[in-house]
């Protein structure tokens, strides 16, 4: 269970340069590499999965194409980018875009897409690959209510024995909620969907994206919630057992957000080794993060978009210090900080497989009114 967490109260300023010396003293970081450029539609919105053999594989969005791209020698080079599918007014930008698991040499990829798009329909639509993206099927809808996903933000994951999970903003209600469908035939079908969390006033945070994870029983959705004029982040713990399940939802953190508007910022959340669930989140304009745990919240620093991900090293967060600024990342269980880029958006980061050093970092970068995104292998030292 998640505990109400108090900030802490020690100068930023002095952890940001301890742990920068800390950091370059403990960690290498690759430089960045390329991996697409184009025009203002596009490539944009990256995201990425690993798979147990240590394939990194990327999709990102360019206007209604979705393209594939992978890695097999630790994000030293990655291969030219294909285009998997195209649909229909590809929901993309600010969190929006096609999001990928991979599970051995299956990869399923959902995007969000309409005929009429710019929020008036939209479903969450599957393709998948069986050869690790050389080939694609599909495509297989996902929510079951048509256009009930028009919003477009979604997020996926999936478990150590393969099952995928997805959950999306969903407005089959005519208010915002939180639903969610599940798969464990590589994405061919999916699961009667699920509700997920239902406001008891009228709806959830209407345009910060979701975020999923999954461990053995255990599933975790953090979300951002609308109560009481506060948007303040929620994690549902979701946890079957013995073929029944429970779902229980807590406020992460001890302050509110009193805010009439929606920050389209949804953070991101890990479950550790230990079955620990690590969040990474903004509040007004700085970025936090907790364990469920004992310990307190932890102010990581001014900015916005945070991500993050679990290694042997601790729980690793990314945050912008602002949209289009510098890409800083953190290694929660110690003072440890690096600089990653000096501009990006909407990044990203992923570590290997349990037992791996490695983690990577990808974002988006614009670059004279040309769109690009960029990778970056970083080596973790263990604690």
């Amino acid at each position: 269970m998640v505990k109400a967490l108090i900030p802490m109260s020690r100068s930023l300023l002095a952890v940001y340069f301890v742990a920068i010396v800390s950091f370059t003293l403990t960690s290498n970081a690759d430089e960045a590499i390329l991996i697409a450029t184009g025009g203002a539609n596009g490539p944009k919105q990256p995201q990425a999965a690993i798979s147990q053999n240590g394939i990194v594989h990327v999709v990102f969005g360019s206007g209604e194409e979705v393209s594939h791209c992978s890695s097999s020698d630790h994000g030293k080079k990655f291969s030219k980018p294909s285009v998997a599918f195209t649909i229909p007014n590809l929901s993309l930008g600010m969190r929006r875009g096609p999001r990928i698991t991979a599970f051995g040499s299956t990869l399923i990829i959902t995007a969000i897409g309409g005929k009429q798009g710019k929020g008036r329909d939209g479903d969450v639509i599957a393709w998948r690959s069986n050869d690790s993206g050389m080939s694609w099927q599909g495509p297989v809808q996902v929510n079951d209510s048509k256009d009930s996903a028009r919003e477009g933000l979604h997020a996926m994951a999936v478990s150590s024995s393969g099952e995928t999970w997805c959950t999306w903003l969903d407005l089959r209600e005519q208010r915002t909620e939180l639903y969610a469908s599940s798969s464990s035939d590589g994405g061919a079908s999916w699961t009667a969907n699920q509700l997920v969390y239902r406001s008891p006033e009228k709806s959830i945070c209407e345009c910060c994206h979701p975020s999923i994870a999954v461990r053995d029983s255990s599933i975790q959705v953090l979300f951002r919630n609308s109560l009481a004029g506060n948007r303040d982040m929620y994690l549902t713990s979701w946890v079957r057992e013995n073929s029944k399940s429970s779902l229980n939802s807590i406020q992460i953190g001890n302050e509110h957000w009193k805010l009439n508007a929606c920050p389209m910022d949804g953070g991101m959340l890990a479950i550790n080794a230990d079955g620990s669930v690590s969040t990474v989140w903004r509040r007004g304009r700085q970025v936090y993060v907790a364990t469920n745990n004992d310990s307190d919240e932890q102010l990581l620093g001014v900015g916005e978009q945070p991500w993050i991900t679990s290694t042997l090293a601790g729980p690793i967060a990314i945050w912008s210090s602002r949209r289009d600024g510098e890409l800083i990342m953190k290694n929660i269980s110690s003072d440890n900080v690096m600089s990653i880029a000096s501009k990006a958006r909407d990044a990203v980061v992923v570590s290997e497989p349990e037992g791996g050093k490695t983690v990577f970092v990808f974002w988006e970068q614009n670059e004279n009114g040309r769109s690009t995104i960029y990778a970056k292998a970083v080596e973790i030292a263990p604690l």
